[in-house]
């Protein structure tokens, strides 16, 4: 089984709407790309005690996990300090992203306000950053990337194809199909026992149910299986035995 991946995707400007997250989407698609799917994700303001929480709580779980936002030098970012307090550790100057930060500002000062930005918790590694050379950091599993998107990504990438190769499944191996059921009894609850079923017999697959209303009125439920071609093809055919023996309209997902 794969590891399970996550994402914390932080800041008061997404939460308050001043800012349209670009993360979520994009993790998703860098996982997928490797075969590998996002388990969860989640939202955070720039609330100190409450990032320390999370991250106490995500490291105890054991889960890979994206963090974006927060690592910068100004007084509403607290993703560094947060993480220090979750591990129990004092901050400290980063020797290599030290050495990093030179070289982005060579011929400039060395200002106590960029050195903040290399200052992490003690213990942690370096994330190296293409973009501009200001790194982030990583520990117990957790990658420390700035906010903005043209540097996260690279960073994120670089750190599944780095430590997640052996995590990496086939991506041209899966395929996804999918009924559209209609009908009085087609609708979640009245299929649960042949939802169960199907997930007890085809372990490796994912099943998936997604409702779509009209208003008030249900429209229809798409019942699909995702994974390997040969399997999903036998779910698919016990799920439409079952949905005709039930009298329950049918049609291809387009």
């Amino acid at each position: 089984m794969s590891r399970s991946f996550g994402a914390i995707i932080i800041g008061d400007e997404i939460l308050s709407g001043k800012r349209q997250d670009k993360h979520f989407a994009k993790i998703a698609e860098l996982l997928a790309a490797r075969g590998l799917r996002l388990s969860w994700v989640e939202y955070l303001g720039d609330d100190r005690r409450r990032l320390s929480e999370t991250f106490r709580r995500t490291m105890a779980a054991g889960d890979v996990v994206f963090s974006c936002g927060g690592i910068g030098n100004t007084p509403d970012d607290h993703t560094r300090q947060a993480v220090a307090a979750a591990l129990g550790v004092e901050l400290e100057l980063h020797p290599e992203a030290y050495e990093e930060l030179k070289i982005r500002f060579a011929g400039e000062e060395i200002t106590d306000q960029r050195r903040l930005l290399v200052t992490f918790p003690a213990g942690v590694r370096m994330i190296p950053n293409p973009f501009n050379r200001i790194a982030g950091f990583m520990v117990n599993d957790h990658y420390f990337v700035p906010g903005f998107p043209q540097m996260a990504h690279p960073m994120i990438e670089w750190a599944l194809d780095t430590f997640y190769r052996n995590e990496f499944q086939p991506v041209a191996g899966k395929v996804e199909k999918a009924f559209l059921l209609t009908g009085p009894t087609a609708y979640e609850s009245a299929l649960l026992d042949l939802m169960d079923r199907i997930v007890r017999n085809y372990p490796t697959l994912r099943l998936f149910s997604l409702p779509s209303l009209v208003g008030k009125e249900r429209r229809h439920l798409e019942l699909g299986v995702e994974g390997e071609p040969a399997l999903v093809d036998l779910a698919m055919a016990e799920i439409r035995q079952e949905v005709e023996k039930r009298g329950i309209a049918w049609t291809w997902r387009p």
